[in-house]
């Protein structure tokens, strides 16, 4: 099983698509190990970010990310991170394919509502940035006999 972390960000928190988003990701069959809402300090925003701080949008991430509230998903099931980025769609909404998150719920370029770990590396980074150990559920669900592979 692998785990990945998912963020609603502002905008999808702002536009209450928050249901919407975590129902899309269970109806596929992952499961939700850790869940937070809240508006998360500078710090983690900047370290969450920190592979982009010399670029020139980062103080517009920054900003537009310390905004409002935030809510952070830690999702596990077979390929978490690659199922989870196929059902986010691409980076810019309007480019993003329908069925897609972003491609049925997103139009703007700025704007696109979800953020999901690209990679196994960047999964652990930021589900440890994100969650403690003590925060990530462990437990099993009665249909995972018929998700698994």
């Amino acid at each position: 099983m692998e785990r990945t972390l998912i963020l609603v960000k502002v905008d999808g928190v702002q536009r209450r698509l928050v249901g919407e988003i975590l129902g899309r990701f269970e109806a596929k069959g992952l499961k939700l190990v850790g869940l937070k809402f809240r508006q998360f300090p500078r710090e983690v925003i900047e370290e969450h970010y920190g592979e982009h701080r010399d670029k020139p949008f980062f103080p517009d991430v920054v900003g537009f990310m310390t905004s409002g509230p935030v809510c952070a998903l830690a999702l596990e099931g077979p390929e978490a991170i690659s199922v989870c980025r196929k059902l986010i769609g691409q980076t810019q909404s309007r480019e993003a394919d329908p069925g897609t998150i972003r491609g049925d719920l997103g139009i703007s370029r700025q704007f696109n509502l979800v953020h999901g770990s690209d990679s196994a590396d960047s999964a652990e980074r930021e589900l440890a940035l994100w969650f403690s150990d003590e925060e990530l559920v462990d437990y099993s669900l009665c249909d995972e006999v018929w998700l698994g592979d």
